[in-house]
């Protein structure tokens, strides 16, 4: 069984340095690391560098925590998704619908056809899959 909760394995991997820190800026932490379960599409930091330049900065200021804690609870679906269980419409914790498209291990998510890179990351409480594209719902 995994150990760790999803933030606990995303902080232990130097990929997912820049999540790590918006999911903590946009106080989701403690919420990501509750029971779940959930299924996490998690960006690389070269996802969110692909971004257009400043838009981390700004999404950092204090008046954008909401706009961020939004855009973060869009890369999260309640319930573990098994690969075979991936593609369709899943309603998002951010409360949009986010749409999966492939199969076996060839995956598309959301409208930015973001690629799933790896998959299927079981975690204590979560099923990461990571993807190249950050999410914007």
């Amino acid at each position: 069984e995994a150990s760790g909760t999803i933030v606990d394995i995303a902080a232990g991997n130097p990929d997912f340095s820049t999540l790590v820190d918006l999911v903590g800026k946009a106080g989701l932490a403690e919420a990501l690391s509750g029971e779940g379960p959930f299924t996490v599409f998690a960006p690389t930091n070269a996802a969110f560098e692909a971004l257009p330049a400043g838009t981390v900065d700004t999404l950092l200021m204090p008046e954008n925590k909401d706009k961020l804690a939004g855009i973060l609870t869009y890369h999260v679906v309640p319930g573990q998704l098994a690969p075979d269980q991936l593609a369709g419409t899943h309603k998002t914790l951010e409360g949009e619908d986010l749409t999966v498209q492939g199969s076996g291990e060839d995956f598309t998510v959301g409208s930015a056809d973001a690629k799933v890179l790896c998959g299927n990351i079981p975690t204590a409480n979560a099923t990461v899959y990571v993807i190249d594209s950050v999410l914007m719902p």
